[in-house]
């Protein structure tokens, strides 16, 4: 499985961010950019997945990993964000609301 950090995450130019956290948490704070499609509603919601390479965030990169193995599986060119949205945060990194 491919990962990055978020330091890494930050740097990148024109790759999709699909946040597979729950509604609520994603509102309470994410990466700027981000698409919310949650991980427990993921496998109705394939044909909005991004065509070509992106990113899968969560809090803390378990699930996000999860989401990324199946993908992985399917095809798809996904890597995970190592340490999520919590260690963006932690960073002092933008969020949006």
């Amino acid at each position: 499985m491919k990962s990055i950090t978020v330091q890494q995450l930050r740097d990148r130019v024109d790759v999709p961010l699909i946040d597979v956290r729950e509604i609520d948490e994603f509102a309470a704070g994410h990466v700027p950019g981000a698409v919310n499609i949650p991980m427990s509603v993921l496998g109705g919601r394939l044909d909005e997945l991004p065509d070509g390479a992106f990113d899968v965030i969560c809090a803390v990169g378990g699930r996000s990993g999860r989401v990324v193995e199946a993908l992985e599986a399917r095809g798809y060119d996904a890597t995970n964000v190592d340490g999520g949205t919590n260690d963006w945060i932690a960073s002092g990194f933008p969020v949006e609301r």
